[in-house]
C-alpha cells in the first residue's frame, strides 16, 4: 500500500522517508500543511511494531498540527516526524545529527521540537545540523520547556468545559482523574492542585504516578483503572486513540480535556461522547499552549506575551461548545470545521 491510499493520508504536501543505516536512523517526516507558515511539530522516538503503524501515526500527528496550529492562531502549519527506535537504547548523538541534517534539508518548510521519546537536549543536538529546532532550553537560545504552557492551556479546557457541565466556574473541589503524568501531565497536577482540585493519577510508570501523590497528595490507581474513576473531569496526558469503542462507555466523567495527541480512536467516538452528554474539548485546541510557546521562540516573540495567549484557550473552547450546540453537531466535528475555515481559507 502506497501512502497516498494510507487511510490517514489527508492531502498531506510531503512525506519524506529517511533510511541512513550508518547512524541506526529510520524515520518519517510528514508536513500536512503549510498554508499558515512553516510546518511544525516534535519529533517522536518510539519503538513501532512496523512501519505501516509508524505511517499511521505521522500523518495523523502531522495532521492534527495543522489543525491545532490554526486554532491556536498562530503563523505556522503542521508536520510531524517520528524514528523508528528504542528512545531509552537506541538514541545516539549520531543519530540525532543525521536527523538534522535531513530536516535542514527540508529548506524550513518543516520545524521539529521535541515529543514523546525526545527532550530539549536532544533538540540541541539536532540543532548543530539545522536551525529548524524548537522546544529548546534557554541556554540553548530558546524559551523554554513548553510543557507548563501546554498544562496551561490544559487548565483552560477543562475550566470552560466544567462551566459547561456543572455551571461552576471554578475548580476547587473538582475531581479530575488524569492518565499519564509525564512533564505535561505533572504540570497539569500542579495546576490543578493549585485550583484546589481533587487528583487521581494513572500512568503506566507506577513512579511518575506515586511522584504526583507524593507532591500533590494525589491518589494513585492501576494505569488502566483510570478509565473507571468517578471523577467529573478525564484528563487523558499520555498516549492517542484513548477514546475507543471499549473506553468510551466506561467513562464516568462528564467532561474530557487532556493534553494527549489524537485522543478519538476515530471520528465517530466524538460523537459517541456526544451521545453520553459528556463535554469533549478536542485535543489539539486544550493542548495548544506549547504550539503559542514555540511559535514565540520561532519568531522571537514577546516572551511575556505567551501566557495570556494561552489563557485565551479557554475563549476558543468557549467558541466551540457554542458553534456544536448550534450546528447540533459533536464538539469535535465543530471545532474541525472552524480549523478547516481558518487553514484553507474558506
Amino acid at each position: 500500500m502506497s501512502v497516498f491510499e494510507a487511510p490517514d493520508y489527508d492531502g498531506h504536501e510531503q512525506v519524506v522517508f529517511v533510511n541512513e543505516p550508518a547512524a541506526g536512523l529510520r524515520a518519517i517526516i510528514a508536513i500536512h500543511n503549510t498554508n499558515q507558515g512553516p510546518a511544525l511539530g516534535g519529533c517522536r522516538m518510539w519503538p513501532y511494531a512496523s512501519e505501516a503503524e509508524a505511517v499511521r501515526d505521522v500523518l495523523r500527528l502531522a495532521r492534527g498540527m495543522t489543525y491545532k496550529a490554526a486554532m491556536a492562531k498562530v503563523k505556522l502549519g503542521g508536520g510531524k516526524s517520528v524514528i523508528i527506535a528504542d528512545p531509552y537504547t537506541q538514541k545516539t548523538p549520531e543519530l540525532l545529527h543525521a536527523m538534522g541534517r535531513w530536516i535542514d534539508g527540508l529548506n524550513e518548510r518543516y520545524i521539529t521540537g521535541e515529543d514523546i521519546g525526545t527532550n530539549p537536549m536532544d533538540m540541541a543536538e539536532i540543532k548543530r545540523e539545522t536551525r529548524c529546532v524548537s522546544c529548546l532550553r534557554e541556554e540553548d537560545g530558546g524559551y523554554g520547556d513548553p510543557a507548563p504552557m501546554t498544562a496551561l492551556g490544559v487548565l483552560q479546557a477543562i475550566g470552560a468545559g466544567v462551566e459547561r457541565a456543572f455551571g461552576k466556574t471554578d475548580l476547587n473541589g473538582v475531581h479530575v482523574a488524569l492518565q499519564g503524568v509525564g512533564n505535561v501531565g505533572f504540570n497539569l497536577c500542579r495546576l490543578l492542585s493549585e485550583a484546589g482540585a481533587r487528583l487521581t493519577v494513572g500512568d503506566v510508570l507506577a513512579d511518575n504516578a506515586e511522584r504526583a501523590v507524593a507532591a500533590f497528595g494525589a491518589e494513585a490507581v492501576e494505569a488502566d483503572a483510570i478509565y473507571d474513576v468517578e471523577a467529573e473531569v478525564f484528563a487523558p496526558c499520555a498516549m492517542g486513540s484513548v477514546l475507543n469503542d471499549d473506553t468510551v462507555g466506561r467513562l464516568k466523567a462528564k467532561v474530557v480535556a487532556g493534553a494527549a495527541n489524537n485522543q478519538l480512536a476515530e471520528d465517530r467516538h466524538g460523537d459517541a461522547l456526544a451521545e453520553r452528554g459528556i463535554v469533549y474539548l478536542p485535543d489539539y485546541v486544550a493542548n495548544g499552549g506549547g504550539l503559542i510557546c514555540c511559535e514565540a521562540e520561532w519568531y522571537r516573540l514577546d516572551r511575556d506575551a505567551v501566557t495570556d495567549k494561552v489563557k485565551g484557550i479557554r475563549r476558543t473552547c468557549v467558541e466551540i461548545l457554542e458553534a456544536a450546540a448550534d450546528q447540533g453537531v459533536a464538539t469535535n466535528v465543530a471545532s474541525d470545521r472552524l480549523a478547516e475555515q481558518r487553514f484553507r481559507g474558506g
